[in-house]
Parts: structure tokens; sequence; C-alpha cells
């Protein structure tokens, strides 16, 4: 692999292997080498991952490097996710540390997703510094770094039942959140050892050189602030990480027929009629609760566009005269489109973050972790959006969704628009951050000119 001459510092990015792990650490990278052409960055891999993104179009600056699976197939993380987790942390580190070693030139820099935590040794034993960049909110961070007064405060193990209720007001820069709330509230049995897990990666990054969130300062700034006071290391949000240097500003004013079919659909509907659905990418909802959901929205009548992976033959006994169903789509392209009214998601923190810089109400439907608390965020802290289960513990009913639904989109609801209002300031707050002198343009700036002095020193 030949570097220019040109290039004044390389950047090694090793993401955790999960799409949405992978995607906010490449679209932190194309901003970086957009902004400072003599950056070079090495994105590493797994074959698998590789195989899967290789035709997505990169900057020149940008090339995949690669090291073997860490488990033989990584899509059947779901049925032993633990196992999964572990297999990063144990059978990564010797073909990361030799693929370094093989380089050209040696890394300015490694920025590596924070639960691989064993980069910080790599980058001790080679004097590489290291930047560990978390991909999710700052707020998951600091639970996550606070586990200590949540266990001594007895809202980490054990029997949780009866404390679900119990407000946490205790973390510094959170807002009183409910143990319900908390992503450690829906692990017992082996889902305890990811909790051993994550305090031991947490207990990690004060010993990394920086500390990157892929979050937006202002929307966490009491928690980044807290955070800043704890940690003897620059801590930068760079957020939100999201594709936006991609989107079109109106992309219904195009008519090249080389656009999705999906896109044209959405140019045929009136503004703000249609609710986008999403469940994610990984983790998803039972079949059964699934089948409820598809019988609610095809109840209410509301126009829908519904991203349903390979879940689509499931939609055909019930027709989809009022709504489009697809395996995929540009999800930040059709958040942005003007014909999306409101968003149904399962909050991963990639599509919080997608959802708050197109300006759009929610609905927020958390299956398990970090989706929890950035639903509490949501409907709570940000005060953009609902939640579909107002009892977490039961099901929803058919006939409760389409209720839902029909309010929610209801063009003349009063309390919608005002969320929508609100929606619409909070992407005021997200796009100001990302042009010239925002506070992640700045913070992306200053961690670069970090970076080059600590080359240079």
């Amino acid at each position: 692999m030949e570097i220019s001459s040109q290039i004044n510092c390389h950047i090694v990015a090793m993401p955790y292997p999960g799409r949405g792990h992978i995607n906010p650490m490449m679209n932190f990278c194309k901003i970086i080498v957009t902004k400072y052409p003599n950056i070079f960055i090495t994105f590493i891999v797994t074959e698998e991952w590789y195989s899967l993104i290789s035709s997505e179009n990169l900057p020149e600056n940008i090339k995949y490097a690669t090291i073997p699976n860490v488990i033989p197939s990584e899509f059947g993380r779901a049925k032993d996710f633990v196992g999964f987790v572990k297999a990063t942390l144990n059978k990564m580190e010797g073909p990361v540390e030799k693929l370094i070693d093989e380089l050209m030139m040696k890394p300015s820099v490694i920025v590596y997703d924070t639960y691989l935590s064993w980069v910080v040794g790599l980058g001790n034993r080679r004097n590489i510094p290291v930047a560990s960049f978390f991909t999710m909110s700052a707020t998951m961070f600091s639970i996550g770094y606070h586990m200590d007064l949540l266990a001594q405060n007895a809202h980490l193990r054990g029997n949780l039942s009866g404390k679900m209720h119990e407000q946490v007001d205790y973390i510094p820069g959170i807002p009183s959140i409910r143990v319900l709330d908390l992503p450690t509230s829906s692990y017992d049995g082996k889902g305890q050892e990811l909790l051993d897990i994550t305090m031991e990666v947490f207990s990690t990054v004060s010993k990394a050189q920086y500390l990157l969130f892929t979050s937006v300062y202002e929307l966490e700034s009491s928690v980044i602030d807290a955070l800043k006071q704890k940690f003897p290391i620059p801590v930068y949000s760079i957020g939100p990480a999201i594709p936006y240097f991609t989107s079109e500003k109106n992309p219904s004013s195009t008519t090249s027929i080389d656009e999705p079919d999906y896109i044209k659909w959405l140019n045929s509907q009136p503004n703000g009629s249609v609710l986008y659905i999403s469940q994610g990418s990984f983790l998803s909802v039972s079949r059964d609760e699934l089948d409820e959901i598809i019988a609610g929205v095809h109840d209410s009548g509301v126009r829908f566009f519904w991203v349903a992976r390979d879940e689509t033959v499931r939609f055909q006994k019930y027709g989809c005269s009022v709504g489009l169903v697809v395996p995929w789509c540009d999800q930040l392209k059709v958040l942005s489109h003007p014909s999306i009214g409101g968003f149904w998601s399962h909050c991963g923190w990639n599509s919080t973050k997608e959802a708050a810089f197109s300006g759009l109400p929610m609905l927020t439907f958390p299956i398990i972790w970090d989706q929890k608390t950035n639903s509490k965020q949501i409907v709570e802290d940000w005060k953009i959006g609902y939640r579909v289960k107002k009892h977490e513990q039961c099901s929803i009913s058919r006939e409760e969704i389409s209720s839902l639904l029909k309010w929610f989109m209801d063009s003349g609801n009063e309390e919608v628009m005002e969320t929508r209002r609100r929606a619409e300031e909070i992407q005021k707050i997200c796009q100001f951050s990302t042009a010239n002198g925002g506070s992640s343009e700045i913070n992306i700036g200053a961690f670069i000119k970090d970076v080059l002095f600590h080359k240079y020193s």
C-alpha cells in the first residue's frame, strides 16, 4: 500500500465489527479526509465486513485493511452475543498488531472503538497514541463509567423488578432517570457477564490519550462537561458522525432516472404525511409482536415507509395500499425527505441522531441496552417523541398501535405539532454543530491539531 509523500499524518481506524459501530467511525474518517487532504487513514475491518462494504466508494485517502473474522459467521452473533463480545476482546489483538507492524507508515494515532479495550495496550507497546471512540451517547458512556455508583445503590445487579421505577439521580451530569431506562436493567443470568466486561472496558479509557464522543455537544452538554472534569485526557464531542455531508438539501427536487424507486414513491406523497418505520439492523422484536405491529400499522390507514430487512414477505397478506415496504434504504436521505412526518424507531444511537438532524418527531420502541436510555432522552430530555409502549413489560395490541399512529400523524394535533416544532429546534442545533464554527467542526479540528502536535513534539 503506497502512501503519498505529501501525507503528514497517518490514522488507523479500528471499529468494532458491527454495523452500528463501523458506520459512525467511517463517517468520522470521511469528514477528516475531506477537511484535511494530507491525512491518510487505514480502516481495519474483518474479512466478512470487507466483503459487505468494499463496494462502497471511498475517498482516495482512506484504504481498507483486513483481519480474519473473530468467529466463523459474525451474523450469528445474536445467538451468542456474549460469546461474540468475548471473541472481539480475545481474537482480534494479535492480527491487528501484526497488520500495524507491516504498515508502510507508522500511525500517528489509532482511533479505536471503546469496546475494543485491548487497543490501549497495543498502543502503549508500539508507542502510538490511541483515541477511544464511543459510538453510543455520552449519557451511555457515563452510565457505564459510573457502574460502581449503581452497584453501591443496589441498582445494578440482582432482582431489580421491584425497583424499576426508582429514580437514579446520582450520576454526574445526567438528569434523573428511572432504573427501567438504564441499559443495565434488562440483563439477568448470562447477560450479567456483559456488565463485568463493560466495567472492565470503561476502566481502561483513562489510559488512552483522547476520548471522542459521537454526540453533538449541545444535546448532552451537562454530562460531557461532567466527564471532562473526571478525565485527565482531552475529551472531544465530534458528532453526530452521520453521513450528513452526502445528503441533499431537497431530495424531492431531483428527477434523475437513477433515483431509487422508493425515492420516486416518496416524491409522490404529500409533505409530512408518511411515517418512517425501522426496527434496526441487529436485534428485533418477537415474531408475534411483529405480526401485531404490522396489523396495527395497516389498520391505522396511515401512510408508511417501512424498512423490514428480510421480513418483507410477512407484509404481503395485509397488502400495502398506503405504504411501501423495502429491505433497505439510504436512511438519512429518507428521513430528510419532505414527505416524511415522523419516525418509529428502535432508538439505536445512529438512528436517533439521524432523526434529530432531520428534525423529526419520534415514536420510540426500544428493545435492549442503550436503546432504552436513548428513548428516555428523546421523550423526556429533548421532548421530541413519545413511547409506543406505556408499560414496557407488556405487549401492545394492534388496536393500541392503530390508535396511536392516527393520533401521531394527525396534522391537526396541536400536541404533536408542538413536538414537531421542538424537533425542528433540535435540528437547528445539530446542523449548526457541523457548520463552520460549530462545536463539532471545532472539536474535530482541535483533535487533529492535538494529534499533529503529539506527532511532532
